[in-house]
Order: C-alpha cells, then sequence, then structure tokens
C-alpha cells in the first residue's frame, strides 16, 4: 500500500487500507477499499473496507442514520443526487476467484484471521465475448425500459425509485447458467473507481450485483406484468421458459408471470423481486432490509429461500438489517455501523457473545425477548448524530456510560481483540459490563396487572350500523416513537384532570361474530371473530399477513364497516374519544408541509380543546415543547412516532389502537416507543389494542394475545401462556419461525 493509499503492485483485494485485517475471506468476489461518501453537507461513510467471499453472508447493522443503506447505494452507483463517493472496489473474475480459493468454495473456503495476498485485480476493461459483437453492451435489450415506478430496466438505467433491476448478461465463455444460457464462469475481474458515474455501472448492476430492496411493492413496476420485468434481464429465445423456471425457482408458480404486482401477496411480490435479481445470475446479491415488512412465517420462507439460492449459485450476500436476531441466525459476519464508521466487526459468535464495542452490546440488549417479559425495555439514550457533526472523537462517546475523556480526544482506530475480530474502542472490557444508569421514576414501576375477562360466547348477529364506531378523517391519528422528556406528569394530569385514574375489570370492547369479505374475493377477511377488551388492559392480536388483523383493526376504528357481527364500547366516551388508531408509518401519516404544532392544534381542535395544550402534548410523549416549530422531515423516525401518539392522545379516546407501530423501527427506537406506551397506560389509563407480527414484541406490551389465522382467532389467553406453551398447531409454527436467540 503505498502512503497516499492507493493499492501498490503487491496489494491484493485482501490488504486492508490499515494493514490490518479482520474475519478476512480468502479469494473474495467483492473487495471494497477505503470507501467514503459524502455530501455538501459533509460525511456520510468515512472509510469503509469490506470484503464478501463466495457463500458469505454478511450483515450490517446499526440504527437508521448509520450509513448502511449508503454503503450498499455507493457499491452500485445508486447514490442520490449531490452524494459522491471515492474509494476502490475490485470485482474478481471465477477464473481468479477459483486460483485463489485453491479449490475452496462457499463456507468451506472462508478463513478467519489475517490473510495473505491474493494479486492484482484484472483490467478494469472487460472484452466481449465470443457471442458478443464488439462495442455491444452485455446486457438484455438495448434501450433499457423504465416503468413507472422507476423499475430499472435491462440497460442498469435507474428510475425515480432507484429500483434496481436485473441488467441481463450473455456470458463470453465457460458452462451454461442454471437457465441455459451463458452463466458467470466466463467473467473476467474488475476494479472500479467508486467515484465514476455513468456507464460503468451498466456491466455491474444485476450482472455483478443484484440489490433486492425492503418494500417490493414500490420496487416493482405496478404497469408491467411480473413476468414481463423479470424477463428484462434475459436476452435471446426461450425468455418465457427461462421466466418460467426462475419463478420456480423462487417458489412461484408459472402463471405469476401474467400476474401484476399488486394483485400478489407480500411475500409472494419478494419472491418476484428475487426473482428479477437473479436472472442475471449475479455474484453477489445486497439485501436491504429485504423482510422488514414481513410477517415471521413469510420472513422465514424468504431468508430460506435466498440461504437456499446462495447454496446453490455460491453467491455472496450482503444483509443490512436493523434486526439483530435475523443477523445472528444468518450471517458469517457481522459489521456494526454508527454515525458513519464501523465501530466493530468480527465472526458473528464472537460479535454477538462477547461485543467489544459499548454500542453493539447496548445494542443487542435492545432485543426484545421472546422468552419473558421484561418490566423495562433497555434502551440507548439519544441518537444518532449527523455523521459530519462528530469531530476528532468516538462518535458514540455523547451516548457511552463509559465515555472518559480519551474517549473525546481522538477518534478510535479498529484494533483486534481476537483473532478475526475488530473493535474501534479504547476500553473494549466495558463493553461486558451493565450499565448502572437508574430508571427514570415512571420505568420503575410495571405496567398494570393483567384483568382477568371472560370471553363472550360465540355470536353472529346482523350488523348493526349503529354499533360500528365511526371514525372521520380528522380524527383519525398516526404513530410515533422514543421516550423521555420533562412535564409528563403535569401533562398526564392535564389531559386526566378530574378522571378516575384506576383501572376498572369491566370490559371497554366487545367484538361478537365479526365477519368481512371484500368485494372479488372468495375468502373472507374477518370470519366470526369475537374479541374483548377490559379498561386499561392491552391486548395483541397477531399473526400472519392476511390473516385479518389490520382488517378487524379497522373495523373496530371505524375505517371499514363489518358484514355481520357486534362492535359494543361499554365506556362513557363518545365520537372521538372512543378510539383513535396509531398507523404503521409516521411519515406518510403525518402531513409533511405542516409544522409539528399546526398538526397537532388540529386534533386539538377537533376534539374541542385549545391549541395552547400543544405543548403539553409533546412533553406527555417524551418531546421538548420547541419541537412544535419543526416539520417531520426535521425529525427522526422515533421521533415522528412519537408526534403520531401525541395526535392520537389529543381526544383523550379510551382506547388506543397500535397497527405495526413499531415495526419499521430499530431495535433501540422501538424499545423506545414501547417503554413509552407503557408508561403512558399508566398514567392515562389507557387501553390498548395492538396489531403486530412481531411475537416478542407482543410479549412485553400485552396481557392477552388473540391468534389469528384466516379470518378466525385460533387460541387466545394469557401473553405467558399462549406464547409459553402454545396449544395451537399453528402458533407453535408462528414462534418456530423467529430467528434463534442464540
Amino acid at each position: 500500500m503505498t502512503s497516499d493509499g492507493s493499492a501498490a503492485a503487491g496489494d491484493g483485494p485482501m490488504a486492508a487500507v490499515d494493514g490490518s485485517t479482520a474475519a478476512m475471506v480468502a479469494a473474495p468476489m467483492l473487495a471494497v477499499r477505503d470507501l467514503r461518501v459524502a455530501s455538501a453537507s459533509g460525511t456520510i461513510v468515512a472509510g469503509l473496507d469490506l470484503t464478501v467471499a463466495p457463500g458469505e453472508t454478511v450483515a450490517i447493522v446499526g440504527e437508521s442514520g448509520s450509513g448502511k443503506s449508503m454503503t450498499v447505494k455507493a457499491l452500485t452507483g445508486l447514490l442520490p443526487e449531490g452524494v459522491r463517493a471515492t474509494g476502490r472496489m475490485e470485482l474478481p473474475g471465477r477464473a481468479e476467484l477459483a486460483q485463489g480459493s485453491s479449490g475452496l468454495s462457499g463456507r468451506a473456503g472462508l478463513v478467519e484471521g489475517r490473510s495473505g495476498q491474493a494479486g492484482r485485480a484484472a483490467p478494469t476493461e472487460e472484452p466481449a465475448g465470443p457471442s458478443e459483437p464488439t462495442g455491444r453492451s452485455r446486457h438484455a435489450g438495448s434501450s433499457g425500459h423504465v416503468g413507472s415506478s422507476g423499475h430499472v430496466g435491462s440497460s442498469g438505467h435507474v428510475g425515480s425509485s432507484g429500483h434496481v433491476g436485473s441488467s441481463g448478461h450473455a456470458g463470453s465463455s465457460g458452462h451454461a447458467g442454471p437457465f441455459g444460457h451463458a452463466g458467470p464462469a466466463g467473467r473476467s475481474g474488475r476494479e472500479i473507481d467508486l467515484a465514476a458515474q455513468g456507464t460503468i455501472w451498466r456491466d455491474v448492476r444485476g450482472s455483478r450485483i443484484a440489490l433486492l430492496l425492503q418494500d417490493p411493492f414500490t420496487s416493482l413496476s405496478p404497469v408491467h406484468r411480473c413476468g414481463e420485468q423479470i424477463g428484462w434481464a434475459i436476452s435471446g429465445r426461450g425468455r418465457a421458459e427461462r421466466v418460467a423456471r426462475l419463478l420456480a425457482e423462487v417458489g412461484l408458480p408459472a402463471d405469476v408471470a401474467e400476474k401484476y404486482p399488486f394483485q400478489l401477496s407480500g411475500g409472494m411480490r419478494q419472491r418476484v423481486a428475487i426473482a428479477a435479481g437473479l436472472a442475471a445470475d449475479p455474484d453477489l446479491l445486497i439485501a436491504d432490509e429485504p423482510t422488514t415488512a414481513l410477517d415471521v412465517t413469510t420472513q422465514h420462507e424468504v431468508l430460506e429461500l435466498i440461504a437456499g439460492l446462495q447454496r446453490e449459485r455460491d453467491m455472496g450476500l450482503i444483509l443490512i438489517t436493523h434486526d439483530l436476531r435475523l443477523a445472528r441466525s444468518r450471517a458469517d459476519r457481522i459489521m456494526v455501523m454508527y454515525a458513519g464508521r464501523l465501530v466493530e466487526e468480527g465472526p458473528t459468535a464472537l460479535v454477538m457473545d462477547a461485543p467489544a464495542h459499548p454500542y453493539t452490546a447496548r445494542l443487542a440488549a435492545c432485543d426484545p425477548p421472546i422468552t419473558h417479559r421484561l418490566p423495562v425495555l433497555p434502551t440507548i439514550p439519544g441518537s444518532v448524530p449527523q455523521p459530519s457533526s462528530v469531530g476528532a472523537e468516538c462518535a458514540f462517546a455523547a451516548r457511552c456510560a463509559f465515555a472518559v475523556d480519551a474517549c473525546r480526544m481522538a477518534e478510535p482506530a479498529l484494533a483486534e481483540v481476537a483473532e478475526g475480530h475488530r473493535a474501534a474502542c479504547l476500553r473494549p472490557e466495558t463493553a461486558g459490563l451493565p450499565v448502572d444508569v437508574p430508571p427514570s421514576p415512571a420505568e420503575t414501576v410495571p405496567p398494570p396487572p393483567a384483568v382477568a375477562v371472560p370471553l363472550p360466547p360465540a355470536a353472529t348477529v346482523s350488523s348493526s350500523p349503529a354499533e360500528t364506531v365511526p371514525s372521520s378523517p380528522a380524527e383519525t391519528v398516526s404513530p410515533s416513537p422514543e421516550h423521555s422528556g420533562r412535564g409528563r406528569e403535569a401533562a398526564a394530569s392535564l389531559f386526566h384532570a378530574g378522571e378516575d385514574q384506576g383501572i376498572p375489570a369491566s370490559p371497554l370492547l366487545s367484538v361478537e361474530g365479526l365477519a368481512k369479505t371484500f368485494p372479488g374475493s372468495a375468502v373472507p377477511a374477518l370470519d366470526g371473530v369475537d374479541l374483548t377488551i377490559a379498561a386499561g388492559e392491552t391486548v395483541a392480536v397477531v399473526g400472519e399477513s392476511g390473516s385479518g388483523k389490520t382488517t378487524l383493526a379497522r373495523c373496530v376504528v371505524g375505517l371499514e364497516r363489518a358484514d355481520t357481527g357486534r362492535i359494543d364500547f361499554h365506556g362513557t366516551a363518545t365520537g372521538a374519544r372512543r378510539v383513535q388508531i396509531v398507523f404503521q408509518d409516521p411519515y406518510s401519516a403525518l402531513n409533511p408541509g405542516l409544522t409539528v404544532g399546526t398538526s397537532l392544534a388540529e386534533a386539538l381542535r377537533a376534539a374541542g380543546r385549545p391549541k395552547s395544550e400543544v405543548g403539553e402534548l409533546l412533553e406527555l410523549v417524551g418531546l421538548p415543547a420547541a419541537y412544535a416549530r419543526r416539520r417531520p422531515r426535521a425529525l427522526s423516525g422515533g421521533e415522528r412516532q412519537r408526534v403520531a401518539i401525541a395526535r392520537a392522545l389529543a381526544p383523550r379516546a379510551d382506547l388506543l389502537v397500535c397497527d405495526e407501530s413499531v415495526s419499521a423501527l430499530d431495535v433501540s427506537v422501538q424499545a423506545q416507543v414501547l417503554n413509552l406506551l407503557a408508561d403512558l397506560r399508566r398514567r392515562l389509563g389507557l387501553t390498548l389494542l395492538f396489531i403486530t407480527h412481531d411475537l416478542a414484541v407482543a410479549r412485553q406490551i400485552a396481557d392477552r394475545v388473540y391468534v389469528m389465522h384466516h379470518g378466525r382467532v385460533v387460541e387466545t389467553g394469557p401473553v405467558d401462556s399462549v406464547l409459553g406453551a402454545p396449544a395451537h398447531e399453528y402458533t407453535q409454527r408462528l414462534l418456530a419461525s423467529i430467528p434463534a436467540a442464540d
């Protein structure tokens, strides 16, 4: 390595910029050196080295704002306007990989600890294969069709959504790929300047690196059939047959090719996206939060599918996730990022079982356990700083309970703490110590005990419109996350002044024989659902996507009308005070053009209350009153969720319905929001109906749980009984799908 950081003649892709290595692997299919990403406002990613071997899974974890997604966008040339990357990326050819691995492939070829040199990368230019006309791009098609959603066609051009389609290729030589076309065996190596723009990325996206995004509904074109989108990457004859074989490989029937994305479930759409990404036989798949929005069984199926394809194809995988349990169960190595910096990396077992950085340890502690309920979930105070605001110091120092003066005087370098295990911490021994910080007074009080409520007898009654609770758009509110803030006690007393703070044992809500079938569907969304919630109780409804959870919640709120059945409120509240809802995505639920204060004032006005209470609302959810002047885009995801909760609290509703309100949050922010809801429940006597596909979250928040499957309740009871000793086969299957915690 030369003094300026460029590769010297003897440096191979395994050489680290600082001369040390961590958990390096032999003959990597991807080697990134000194990746830096910056915008006009400053640094976003500050110097990252990354290697991935054939068959290896590397997980990149960290809170939102850590730089995970920007890292992978830099590796695919998809950085937003005004954002630039520097560094080098080497993509060795298959022949080089075969020589470098000495006959080893996949996991068998992984080597922990220091690694030898792997030689220079192949020339940047890639010669055309025998079957390719000189100068022709190695992509299927010539125009790169771009759908209205911005789906990338075969030329690799990127549309507005940023989704990367498969830029199909025809290999220049070597064996035929799994679909009868020339596979990747003939690909030669490349070294790419990450600052490059334009056509150089056409030979990378799809054929060398495929990107699988979080939301397949927005990444697939809504106006093109699924088969057509998969076929954009395939050239030559027999395209329909290849599409059918790709669909079969991802577990879908051939007739899916004729369907549009909106006609498929979330899991099926993600499988279509995987098929499109694999059409060009990529060497590496980057999966950016691929299962965040999926229920546990669909998540398990998708991850098993990816793992099987990875084994069959000897494909590398970079898994971007905030789910540490998932990373533990799927990854060979874990890289932990914080504020644009790599703070820890190493083999999964070492990083998770013996973390050497306090941030890694705190992040793991925030993950809610499925086996038992904690009085208060551990959290990490504060939030991730802007990478550009971090000076010559440890980026985590401001949030670290063990920081000393030396931590604030210089940025610590990555140092080896065990073979293949590195951490950027001056005091790695503190990572295993408990944080001796006393909880706030609110956190020392456990949530109210569960209230035993007899279930109503099963009954199907003709619908009574008067019994279905309406909710006007102005009264339907959104979500918000995090925890702490002054004045909550005063705010709580103001919001429920003169009201009984006790928790009566009488039912607040009873649902009997609820049924709902949507037009055009032969399968009922709800099929005779019975449910009872006592005042002051938290009831969770769990199940897979399509089980009827959200339909039940929307019927309770009044956003959907049931075909038959009864919904009775037994409390004294009327109108908007009966029920409010907190949705999954606070950003889409809040008006981006209005300040936080204006949005809350509107909710207060609809409830007949003065706008002077905006400050008290914000303090109630642990936010400063000054946040009233901010707009949603200036807030973190957790802060936006807190604002949405505040808006839902404005009418002083008796029942708060939370529909997947923490599913898209980092584990640390999720813990803050769950603690906040428990705190509000204790202070205000709130009753919660909590819809979730995360059984660990249900274990932490609920007194009782209802398990739904195909529109029916198949099991119900106290949360410890149902999740600790499930009686129904379906509940057992849900629990078995959860990634192992160890």
